[in-house]
């Protein structure tokens, strides 16, 4: 028996990076994106109404941004795993989405490889 498909909101301002993750995920058998949000406000309703897997923020968008999004979605949505993409690794930002309940954080720019790894890793915590 294979395991279910895991489930992948994806939340990015920029269409072509929403675009390019959604092709990057959907390209491996294991995941299916079932929904893309322009910003915190939608991939918060996304993930309530979908209970993903794995939600992709994008860390600085319009609607309070990915800390606020990843606040309300571990509240909501409390076993969703956390993955924040961000164009900054500064260390006031690296904490302060960690304390917002963002399991792993990665730099934009990283490899596709890094990006579906820690996507399997947050969904599928049992195989660490």
């Amino acid at each position: 028996m294979t395991d279910p498909k895991l489930s992948v909101v994806i939340s990015d301002d920029d269409p072509m990076i929403r675009e390019a993750l959604r092709e990057v995920l959907d390209a491996e058998p294991d995941f299916e994106v079932v929904a893309v949000a322009r910003d915190a406000d939608e991939a918060i309703a996304l993930v309530e109404r979908h209970a993903p897997a794995v939600v992709v923020l994008d860390l600085r968008m319009p609607g309070g941004g990915g800390g606020r999004a990843a606040r309300e979605i571990r509240l909501r949505s409390p076993n969703t795993g956390i993955l924040a993409l961000s164009a900054f690794a500064d260390h006031d930002a690296v904490h302060e989405i960690q304390s917002a309940g963002v399991g792993e954080h990665l730099v934009k720019g990283v490899s596709n490889h890094d990006i579906v790894a820690a996507v399997r890793r947050l969904g599928r915590p049992e195989r660490r």
